[in-house]
């Protein structure tokens, strides 16, 4: 049989009687299933009487037991003895024997914060002064920031009006791992328009950059090189305009333009992406390929006609994103008419030119050229596959040196690694 004998909202501690016993409960923690758990563990009348009359009090207590409910964790029991111990020096002791105590064992700052705790207070150990300015209600916000603070004092990191301004107006002054966004109304509206020009300075910067999809990691990811270049000149736009602002604010700045970049790849028709250096996509005048076959190192194959509605190297990126894997690095495309073709090897950053110099015929096998020649990111790659549908082998020559010594190859391999 359990009754409440005495309770405060939200999740404060609640006094109750259970087989006529006199104890404490609290939600904390939670199970396997990430449900609450409920601890509790006995109390005295002359306990209650404080937890009753001095919300400071009831306060800190619950700051000192959470560590113990974490320890627990999501099957363990509670140590009750601990608990037990930590009932006098914070209930029944004096102010300054209350502060000496906490600073001899664990407690949940993050409580005292959220329920108005004075934080300068709090932070020169005086706890008992701190918790006169408690409230009943917890603003959880109020303790993330106060975290967030924390966090970046520890890093030497000291904001000023303008660096909090940035991060607030792109959601990241609590979570700087969230994905940044545009929120004006968080910002303080004398310091908007401050904040609106460093934005502008980055948009100033990036005119005409983007970043396109990386197929090698599936469908939605984006070319890592694109993200780092953008990124770098965001960042040197702002150094140079604004050379007062922190890290964080540059950094969540330059987060802001690359992931709305990011943002645009992902919702452009890979047709549009699909461009080479002169305009033309690979169905451009000129073009001469009618059919090509696209195979990955796992047997798969896939046709690609003249005729159809969207472009080869469309159809092959395509083809790419939806079957390449860690054990999956491997792509040709050929064309079986002309006898020629080219390997990518994503792994290696490297590709392959294949050419038939003679076709195999009275049983005898064909025989073909093999040249290698190393590439430079997804851009390389791009370029090399619309070339080559536009141009076959011969169109590739432009972005060698190519070789047709492995060993040669292996050592220009190797020269780029140590660089």
């Amino acid at each position: 049989m359990r009754d409440i004998v005495f309770t405060r909202s939200g999740w404060l501690p609640s006094a109750i009687r259970e087989d006529g016993e006199l104890k404490l409960m609290l939600a904390a923690g939670a199970d396997a299933n990430h449900d609450p758990r409920t601890f509790t563990f006995p109390i005295s009348e002359a306990h209650l009487a404080v937890i009753r009359e001095d919300l400071g009090r009831h306060l800190l207590l619950w700051s000192a037991v959470l560590p113990l409910c974490d320890a627990a964790g999501t099957r363990g029991r509670l140590d009750e003895d601990a608990a037990v111990a930590l009932l006098d020096p914070i209930l029944l002791s004096s102010p300054g024997d209350v502060d000496a105590f906490f600073r001899r064992v664990r407690w949940d700052r993050s409580r005292l914060v959220a329920h108005g705790a004075d934080i300068g207070l709090l932070e020169r150990g005086q706890l008992c002064a701190a918790m006169r300015a408690a409230t009943e209600g917890a603003d959880d916000k109020r303790a993330q920031q106060y975290h967030a603070d924390r966090r970046r004092a520890e890093r030497g990191v000291v904001l000023g009006p303008l660096d909090t301004g940035i991060l607030r107006y792109t959601g990241q002054y609590l979570h700087g791992a969230t994905i940044p966004r545009r929120l004006p109304d968080a910002v303080d509206p004398a310091l908007l328009p401050q904040v609106m020009q460093v934005i502008d300075t980055a948009e100033r910067a990036c005119v005409g950059m983007r970043i396109g999809l990386d197929p090698r990691r599936g469908n939605r990811a984006t070319d890592r090189h694109d993200w780092d270049r953008m990124a770098t000149t965001v960042d040197a736009a702002l150094r140079r305009a604004y050379p007062e602002l922190v890290e964080d604010a540059v950094r969540t700045v330059s987060f802001l333009m690359c992931s709305e970049a990011a943002d645009r790849a992902r919702s452009t028709p890979v047709e549009d992406d699909d461009e080479v250096a002169d305009g033309h996509g690979d169905l451009g005048e000129g073009a001469r390929k009618t059919v090509l076959s696209f195979t990955d190192d796992q047997g798969t194959e896939k046709k690609w006609f003249r005729d159809g509605p969207r472009t080869a190297s469309a159809e092959f990126w395509e083809f790419v994103a939806e079957r390449s894997t860690g054990d999956n690095e491997v792509f040709t495309i050929e064309d079986e008419e002309r006898g020629e073709g080219i390997q990518l090897h994503f792994y290696a950053d490297s590709v392959a030119r294949i050419t038939t110099v003679r076709p195999g015929d009275a049983g005898s096998d064909p025989q073909y050229r093999v040249e290698y020649c190393l590439v430079d990111g997804l851009g390389g790659y791009r370029k090399l596959v619309s070339a080559f549908v536009r141009g076959g082998c011969a169109a590739l020559d432009q972005f060698g040196p190519w070789m047709s010594e492995v060993a040669e190859f292996e050592r220009a391999r190797r020269r780029r690694v140590v660089r």
